[in-house]
C-alpha cells in the first residue's frame, strides 16, 4: 500500500485524455528523468465524438498551463472567441429578436460591492438585466471580439473562452502532449484488464503491446467506460426524470459568405422538444439540434433543424446530419480504488452551457494538484475526489435545470413536463422559494471553485423573466450606487465598441501575424 506513484495510464484519447495527460504531464514534468511516467493508450479504430465546440473561459488557464501557443491554438484548431451564451425562445417561444437573454462571461459592474438586482427592477426593469449591468452583450450583438491585436496570448479585454473544432482540438492537443511533455503514445486496443490480488488494476492487455502496468488509471474512454464502468460496475446515475434530452443531430454549415461576421457567443434557440445549438468557427457553423426522444421522433427533429439552416442563411442542399445518443447521468463514483473517469466515461447531461470539457479541466487538475504519492494515500484522495465532483454534477444539473423550469412556453408536452414537479430537484426547489426574495448570492454557493458563480444564476434567472416578490425584504437599498454602476457598465460598452476589432477581422489577424506572447 505504500507504493509510490510513478506511472499513470490514460485509456482513450480525444479532448479528454489528451487535456487529462496535458495537464499531468506537465505538472509532474514527465519529460525529466526523474519524472512521473504518463502513457497514453488510444485505440486507432475509435474515432473521438468531436462535437464538443464551446469552452469556459477556464480553457484559456488550462492551455497556458501546459505550455501551448495560443496563435497556433487558433491557427491549427479552427477556433474562435467565445464571450458567452445567447438564448434565442426560452422564454414564451417568441421571435430571437424580441425573446433572447444574455448569459455573459464577465462579472456584472460592481457585483459583490453594490445591490445591483432592486434597483434594477425599481427603475430600469425594462432594460434586460443583463444588457443594463454587463458590456459583454452589446459586443456579442456586434460581432466584437474580446481583445486587441496588441493584447497578448491568453490575456483579455473581455472575458472569453473558445469556440473551436473537437476533432482537430484532439490532434493539437496529442501532438503537443508528445512532442513537448513527453507522453508517452501507444496506439493500440485494449483487450482485457489483469488485476492484483487486492482488486486494483495490475495492468492492460493490449493487443499489439502485450501488458501495460500503471500505478493510477484513467479511464477516458468514452460513454462505454471500459474501466470505471464496464470493469469495476460503477453504476450511472441517471437523470432522464431530471432533464430529458437524450439525442442529438449535428451537422457543420458553411458562412453565405467568406466575410460572413462570426458569432461571439453559443447561440441556443428553444424548439418544441429541445433546443439548437449554433456555434461560428472561422471556417464554418456548428449546428445541432438536442432533443428528447419521448416529446419527438428524430424526422420531426430533422425537419426542425433543416428549417432552422435554413431560417439562418444555411444552404437549402444541407447534408445529413450524424445522429447521436446519450444517456444523461454520472456515475455513482467518479475514482475508485485505483481508476478515476474524466470526460464521457464520468457521465454526460446535455451540452447546455457546454459543461463537459469544463468539467473535464476541472477533474484532470484536481487528480494532479492532489496526485497521491502513494497508493495507500490514494483512499483519502479518491474519497475528496468523489466528493467534490458528486457537488459539482449535481450543481451542473441544478443549473441547466433552471433554464426550463423558468420557461413559459406552453407549446408543447415537454415543455409542460419541465415544469412539472417531479422533474424538480428540491435543492433547485428550495433556492426558487429563498430567491422570490433575494437575489442568488455567495450564500446559496459557499464553495471557492463552484462550477457556476451566483452571477450565472442572476444572468438566467432574470434573463428568463424571473421577478422576486421583494427584491431583499428590509434590507437597505443604495439605489445611486447602483445608478453609478449601470453608468459605468454603458461607458464601457461605448468604448469598447470603439476600440475592439470584430471576431472574423482579429482571427484574420492571427491567422497571419499571431498575438504577442505574455
Amino acid at each position: 500500500m505504500n507504493k509510490p506513484i510513478e506511472h499513470v495510464v490514460i485509456v482513450g484519447g480525444g479532448s479528454a485524455g489528451w487535456l487529462a495527460a496535458g495537464i499531468i504531464a506537465a505538472d509532474h514534468q514527465a519529460r525529466a528523468p526523474h519524472g512521473l511516467r504518463v502513457t497514453l493508450i488510444e485505440s486507432p479504430d475509435v474515432p473521438p465524438i468531436g462535437v464538443g465546440e464551446g469552452t469556459w473561459p477556464s480553457m484559456r488557464d488550462t492551455l497556458h498551463r501546459i505550455g501551448v501557443s495560443e496563435s497556433d491554438f487558433f491557427r491549427e484548431c479552427d477556433a474562435a472567441f467565445k464571450q458567452g451564451s445567447r438564448f434565442n425562445g426560452w422564454r414564451h417561444g417568441g421571435a430571437a429578436d424580441e425573446d433572447y437573454y444574455f448569459h455573459p462571461f464577465v462579472l456584472p459592474q460592481g457585483y459583490g460591492d453594490t445591490d445591483l438586482v432592486a434597483p434594477w427592477l425599481q427603475r430600469r426593469g425594462d432594460v434586460p438585466f443583463a444588457d443594463l449591468v454587463s458590456f459583454q452583450p452589446h459586443l456579442c450583438v456586434n460581432g466584437r471580439a474580446p481583445k486587441q491585436a496588441g493584447t497578448p496570448e491568453f490575456a483579455a479585454v473581455a472575458n472569453y473562452g473558445y469556440h473551436l473544432d473537437a476533432g482537430k482540438f484532439g490532434v493539437f492537443l496529442r501532438r503537443h502532449c508528445l512532442e513537448k511533455l513527453g507522453v508517452h503514445y501507444v496506439p493500440d486496443h485494449v483487450t482485457a484488464v489483469n488485476s492484483h490480488e487486492n482488486g486494483d488494476i495490475a495492468s492492460l492487455q493490449t493487443k499489439e503491446h502485450g501488458a501495460l502496468a500503471g500505478d493510477l488509471f484513467i479511464d477516458c474512454t468514452g460513454m462505454q467506460s471500459l474501466l470505471l464502468g464496464g470493469h469495476y460496475g460503477v453504476p450511472l446515475l441517471h437523470q432522464k426524470h431530471v432533464l430529458f434530452n437524450d439525442s442529438a443531430l449535428a451537422v457543420q454549415v458553411p458562412y453565405e459568405r467568406e466575410d460572413s461576421p462570426i458569432a461571439s457567443q453559443t447561440t441556443s434557440t428553444a424548439q418544441r422538444a429541445g433546443w439548437i445549438w449554433d456555434i461560428g468557427l472561422p471556417t464554418r457553423r456548428g449546428i445541432g439540434h438536442v432533443y428528447s426522444s419521448a416529446h419527438t421522433d428524430d424526422e420531426q427533429a430533422e425537419r426542425d433543424l433543416r428549417a432552422y439552416v435554413a431560417a439562418t442563411g444555411g444552404p437549402a442542399d444541407m447534408p445529413a446530419p450524424r445522429k447521436l445518443t446519450f444517456q444523461p447521468g454520472y456515475r455513482q463514483q467518479f475514482w475508485h480504488r485505483n481508476v478515476v473517469a474524466i470526460g464521457l466515461s464520468a457521465g454526460f447531461i446535455e451540452p447546455l452551457e457546454a459543461s463537459a470539457l469544463a468539467l473535464v479541466e476541472l477533474s484532470a487538475a484536481m487528480v494532479s494538484d492532489d496526485l497521491p504519492a502513494t497508493r495507500a494515500a490514494m483512499d483519502i484522495v479518491s474519497r475528496r475526489f468523489n466528493e467534490a465532483f458528486t457537488y459539482r454534477w449535481e450543481r451542473v444539473i441544478e443549473f441547466l435545470k433552471l433554464h426550463y423550469v423558468l420557461s413559459g412556453r406552453d407549446d408543447s408536452a415537454y415543455w409542460r413536463d419541465n415544469r412539472s414537479d417531479a422533474a424538480m430537484p428540491e435543492r433547485l426547489r428550495e433556492l426558487l422559494t429563498l430567491w422570490r426574495h433575494r437575489p442568488p448570492s455567495r450564500l446559496d454557493f459557499h464553495r471557492i471553485e463552484e462550477v457556476f458563480p451566483s452571477a450565472s444564476w442572476q444572468y438566467v434567472l432574470y434573463g428568463m423573466g424571473f421577478r422576486p416578490d421583494r427584491a431583499h425584504g428590509t434590507r437597505r437599498i443604495e439605489p445611486q450606487a447602483a445608478e453609478q454602476q449601470f453608468h459605468a457598465a454603458a461607458d464601457l460598452t461605448r468604448r469598447m465598441l470603439r476600440a475592439l476589432p470584430s471576431n472574423r477581422e482579429l482571427l484574420a489577424h492571427i491567422r497571419l501575424h499571431g498575438l504577442p506572447k505574455l
